[in-house]
């Protein structure tokens, strides 16, 4: 289109160039604050700094007796019994508790009546009962013998030569355990989904075979932790077998009170912290077997603690760094 002539022209002014907006000042976001939190720490902080400086400076410890008997023989002796008599009723007692945990769960209703008979009667009977019964069972039974149900044996023992202190102690804590361990072994076995043993069926796998490839292993990852936590209960019921005439760790202390009954307080001492020793190996032992069965159930492994000191350690040289820099 053109333009008549002497025709003004109008040229637009271009707008002013705008800057870009300034970005607003990095804020530094505050924590929320806990005061709560604070006031407790602050609270249990007092509490152990009182209950620790009472230990130590109470004379009636009489730690320097403590230092004399922790490692003495006959503490040591008492302490290598407690723990054979721990490891024979471990194994004895989870060996029984898988054939009571296969009883509740057999087809058979007498397998079934016996299993679950046994795993509430001991779980009824307190331990130190079932121990003073088994060091008196031979006045019940003078000898044991093996033949034809209500016919002539073929085979006599005297129960007298053949229930020595330390085999009364592990029966006992075996029979006992075998209860326990039952209900775990039969808790592990039932967390197993049931369309796992529809699938192996489907498959037409062995019986035999589904249980030990297939359930066994997956049962196992419910089993094992609860079952090394049960072994904890295990190490402190050894203190018990001392009221059938072993001299466990408990009965060897015992029986240095009773020689030197001025040191009854630093031997109860020497028990308790051996006591604490065992109980924490098998609390660290736990905790790895937790974590090795964990793998198919977590997305991440839990960090060990070496590995949680590694990531502190390294978090606090980071904000030191950030700090300096600033």
């Amino acid at each position: 289109m053109s333009r008549p002539p002497g025709a003004a022209v109008f040229l637009a002014e271009a707008p002013p160039a705008q800057s870009p907006p300034t970005p607003p000042a990095a804020e530094r976001v505050q924590p929320l604050r806990r005061p709560g939190r604070w006031i407790a720490t602050a609270v249990v902080l007092v509490l152990v700094a009182q209950i620790a400086h009472g230990l130590a400076t109470n004379p009636f410890y009489q730690w320097d007796r403590f230092r004399y008997w922790f490692l003495r023989p006959t503490v040591l002796d008492g302490l290598l019994v407690t723990l054979e008599v721990a490891a024979l009723s471990a194994v004895s007692g989870l060996l029984g508790g898988v054939l009571l945990a296969l009883a509740r769960q057999s087809g058979s209703p007498v397998l079934r009546a016996v299993g679950w008979t046994y795993t509430w009667l001991f779980r009824s009977v307190p331990l130190i009962v079932v121990l003073i019964f088994l060091y008196n069972f031979s006045a019940l039974y003078k000898t044991l013998s093996l033949g034809i149900p209500f016919g002539p044996a073929f085979v006599t023992f005297d129960e007298s030569r053949l229930a020595t202190d330390m085999t009364v102690a592990v029966i006992g804590l075996s029979l006992n355990e075998a209860a326990y361990a039952a209900e775990v072994v039969r808790g592990g076995l039932l967390s197993v989904d049931q369309g796992q043993h529809e699938a192996a069926a489907a498959l037409g796998l062995p019986k035999g075979y589904q249980f030990t490839r297939i359930v066994l292993p997956q049962a196992l990852r419910s089993i094992v932790p609860n079952y090394v936590n049960q072994l904890i209960g295990l190490v402190k019921s050894t203190s018990l077998v001392f009221y059938v005439s072993l001299l466990d760790l408990f009965g060897s202390v015992q029986t240095m009170g009773s020689t030197y009954p001025g040191d009854i307080v630093p031997l109860l001492l020497v028990a308790t912290v051996w006591y604490l020793v065992l109980t924490s190996a098998v609390s660290v032992v736990q905790y790895y077997v937790e974590r090795y069965f964990a793998r198919g159930a977590t997305r991440a492994l839990p960090p060990t603690p070496l590995q949680k000191a590694r990531a502190a350690l390294t978090g606090f040289r980071a904000r030191l760094r950030k700090e300096a820099a600033v």
